[in-house]
């Protein structure tokens, strides 16, 4: 392990104190889990993330040491001190964006944990096993004991989803009883008005689907703000509900999943894995379910209700002439080969594949999307839109073969191409 550990981190290690602390010592101290703190003293988030992760890390080193018998001696008969357990042998490292050095000392001062040195700081550090971040901080207090979930690994859908369900027309249910069946979480609430529009399209949606003899069964996970407007909001739902009292499952589907804003609809199989995060566009693209459960298509041709993806992640987008017949399927034919090898490869690997695909014609959409990220009006044109980075990789060649968009894409996903800025 110290091999890896001096690859990702270097050799030598600080204290809040500044004394040098050598990498390789970890592994010998029977390191299991080492939490990478990526981090700013500028910033809010960060000072508020530390004063909670300090008094976790603290308790949780507490409880290591009194787990290991620190401070007493074996005495007779009274055999090996005690391990401590696997799960509380961590030790944090914190890495550091700050652009003056002062400005790290003073912050790192009052951390109890290691950190990367100042001058290390441009260091490269990828692949560690448990990250520590703002993002991730809200995790470390879902219960009146902080820490309590610890290490935070990623649980299956069965496993959170776990205890009763509401619904309506019944007692509750235990979560079991969804058991072989196909499951839509519905993240929705009442005060949010594409929520209740989208929610009164589900309605119909999920009566066809279940009248056709599919076993579907939908959970809505409230963001009401009371828990009158959740009954209200709920009474008008045909399927169950996660309680509006149960705001620790609630918070934990929200965190499975990441959601980051409502109506949000994820279809999952039966072995609870996610088929598509869109089930909001497939519902309102499939009148008639008859695409139920959208496996999700390899390339999509870009619509008014589907563009909301490209801010998913980067997107490879081939704008074409769609007044030609023929020539936006065309397109569509000579990207898929290419859009499933990634796709395989990438779930071969159990991850989300890196980029989505599209195809775009001529339309007040396409339009819209030329304008804002600043693309010529050539067609063909085959670029990788990432809008979160606000970065574009632009190819305007006179023919796109499968040849050039292979290799378009394997040197995006290298990194050797330089991007422009959108």
């Amino acid at each position: 392990m110290s091999g890896f550990l001096e690859e990702l981190l270097g050799e030598k290690l600080v204290t809040g104190g500044g004394e040098e602390v050598d990498v390789h010592s970890l592994g010998a101290r029977g390191i299991s889990l080492l939490g990478l703190y990526f981090g700013c003293s500028l910033s809010a988030p960060c000072a508020q993330l530390s004063a909670s992760l300090a008094a976790f890390y603290s308790r949780l080193r507490g409880d290591a040491a009194a787990g290991s018998g620190a401070g007493a001696g074996p005495g007779p008969g009274a055999g090996a001190a005690a391990e401590p357990e696997p799960r509380r042998r961590l030790e944090i490292v914190f890495v550091s964006s700050d652009q003056d050095q002062r400005q790290w000392q003073d912050f790192v001062r009052d951390m109890p944990w290691l950190a990367l040195p100042y001058k290390e700081k441009h260091r490269k550090v990828s692949g560690a096993g448990l990250v520590c971040a703002p993002g991730v901080g809200a995790q470390l207090a879902p219960s009146p004991e902080p820490g309590l979930e610890f290490p935070w690994g990623p649980k299956p859908f069965r496993e959170v989803i776990a205890g009763p369900l509401l619904r309506n027309n019944g007692p509750a249910l235990e979560s079991s009883s969804l058991e072989g069946s196909h499951v839509g979480v519905y993240f929705s609430a009442h005060w949010c008005p594409p929520c209740r529009s989208l929610t009164r399209v589900l309605v119909e949606s999920y009566r066809k689907i279940k009248e056709a003899g599919q076993k579907f069964e939908i959970i809505f996970v409230s963001a009401d703000r009371s828990e009158d407007s959740f009954k209200q909001y709920f009474s008008e739902m045909p399927w169950l509900a996660v309680p509006y009292t149960d705001e620790a499952r609630r918070s934990r589907l929200n965190r499975l999943y990441g959601i980051q804003g409502i109506p949000t609809l994820i279809v999952l199989d039966p072995q609870g894995e996610v088929i598509t995060r869109q089930g909001r566009v497939e519902v309102l693209n499939d009148e008639d379910c008859r695409g139920f459960p959208w496996h999700p298509k390899p390339v999509l041709e870009l619509s008014d209700s589907n563009a909301v993806q490209l801010n998913e992640g980067p997107c490879l987008v081939l704008f074409v002439d769609s007044e030609d017949d023929g020539e936006s399927e065309a397109a569509k034919q000579l990207i898929q080969p290419i859009a499933e090898k990634i796709i395989a490869k990438y779930k071969a690997k159990e991850e989300e594949a890196p980029l989505l695909f599209f195809v775009a014609g001529e339309d007040d959409m396409t339009d819209s999307l030329r304008d804002y990220t600043n693309l010529p009006e050539a067609a063909p044109l085959l670029t990788i839109l990432d809008m979160s980075a606000r970065a574009k990789y632009v190819m305007d060649v006179e023919e796109i073969t499968p040849a050039i968009v292979e290799a378009f894409v394997n040197d995006f996903l290298a990194e050797k191409l330089k991007p422009e800025p959108i």
